[in-house]
């Protein structure tokens, strides 16, 4: 057995005994593989020993990395933390609902800094954490080069292209676990544990045994749109538990889910998903860089949900459009200027949404949320539940 290999097994081997006892009530958890993600991906110094083989790349991806994250903080994370802590209110729900948020727990962390309970919902998959440890020095180096042009849109422009979110849905990294790990560096949170899961048909959670994981193991997980990727892991692999604790002083503990799944009226009407949603009751909601699928008729679910359930939301212009906002008794503030959208898109939105900005006072915004408008402006709306 290879050197690299050979380590990765030894800690394997020290960590899973305490694992293995808590399974039969809350499935399987990939502790192990959290922490060496979490080490060598997320450049987070930890108890977990990087092999020597592996050190050289190790040390310069995170020399890399880390001047990614240096410019996301400086660009987004410091000017934006503070200026939605005072438009936010202080009673909101602690349960937050970020549809169309592919990778982006960065942006629900720095929106709703307060939530214990994070959902975020696209197309992509979680991955499979397990392949990491078995990597030569030279497949590391390519994996985590891979994983650092996938992020750059996110750590440059606070959103990632669906692109470079299906880029990472192949390979040896589980592509959207390690752009939450990466979040979580980014604010010093400190990841507890990695279960996956499935919802069953009444929107409960179940959490997958090793056993099922590998009963599963020869039904690959396929591309959910025409134009996706199909991945080289099983479907078990599919929906992620992170939990992790905070880092300030009191270390609450955050459970985020990623749930995989196409959000279009004829997949989440009725699905195990809608009532998973349905059942968490009133929630905080986010969404941004979402190619407008709000304002179309075949994401009216969706819509509708966020209508229902949703006390405050704070997004770009792929937000909810005016007109259903205001009938559904909700209040819009706008900020920066907006006037037209980033890609081709309703014109009787756009021009409502244009209308909602130039009645409202400029108010400024100082970092980009989401999309910038036709003419590159930075732009942000506040759709809140009327008094």
């Amino acid at each position: 057995m290879p050197l690299v290999r050979l380590a990765v097994a030894s800690l394997a081997l020290a960590l899973a005994a305490p694992i293995a006892r808590a399974e039969p009530r809350t499935g399987h958890d990939f502790r192990t593989e959290l922490a060496l993600l979490h080490r060598v991906v997320a450049c987070v110094p930890s108890e977990v020993a990087v092999p020597a083989a592996w050190v050289e790349v190790v040390d310069q991806h995170c020399a890399q990395l880390g001047r990614q994250t240096a410019r996301f903080r400086e660009r987004y994370v410091d000017p934006a933390v503070p200026f939605l802590a005072a438009i936010r209110p202080a009673d909101l729900p602690r349960s937050v609902v970020y549809p169309f948020g592919g990778g982006d727990l960065a942006s629900a962390l720095v929106t709703y800094p307060e939530a214990t309970d994070i959902t975020t919902i696209s197309l992509e998959y979680s991955g499979d954490p397990r392949q990491l440890a078995g990597l030569s020095a030279t497949e590391l180096r390519a994996a985590l080069s891979d994983f650092r042009t996938a992020i750059r849109g996110l750590l440059t422009a606070n959103d990632s292209a669906t692109s470079a979110l299906q880029s990472i849905q192949r390979g040896p990294l589980p592509g959207q676990v390690c752009f939450f790990l990466t979040a979580l560096a980014v604010f010093g949170h400190r990841p507890i544990s990695l279960r996956y899961f499935r919802l069953e048909p009444d929107g409960s959670i179940h959490y997958y045994s090793s056993e099922e994981i590998e009963a599963l193991a020869g039904k690959r997980a396929r591309k959910i749109r025409d134009w996706g990727v199909d991945t080289d892991h099983s479907v078990a692999f599919s929906n992620a538990e992170l939990v992790f604790e905070r880092s300030r002083g009191d270390r609450a503990r955050v459970v985020h889910r990623h749930v995989t799944a196409n959000l279009d009226d004829s997949h989440l009407r009725g699905s195990p998903l809608e009532k998973h949603l349905v059942a968490k009751g009133r929630v905080a909601a986010m969404t941004k860089a979402a190619s407008y699928l709000l304002w179309t008729g075949g994401f009216t679910v969706i819509r509708d949900y966020l209508l229902r359930y949703a006390d405050f939301m704070i997004s770009d212009s792929t937000g909810i459009p005016p007109r259903h906002a205001r009938q559904a008794g909700f209040q819009q503030v706008t900020y920066g200027r907006f006037t037209g959208p980033f890609l081709r898109a309703s014109e009787i939105h756009t021009e409502a949404f244009a209308e909602l900005w130039r009645s409202q006072p400029y108010r400024r915004l100082k970092f980009r949320y989401g999309y910038p408008d036709a003419d590159g402006n930075f732009h942000l709306l506040v759709t809140r539940r009327a008094p």
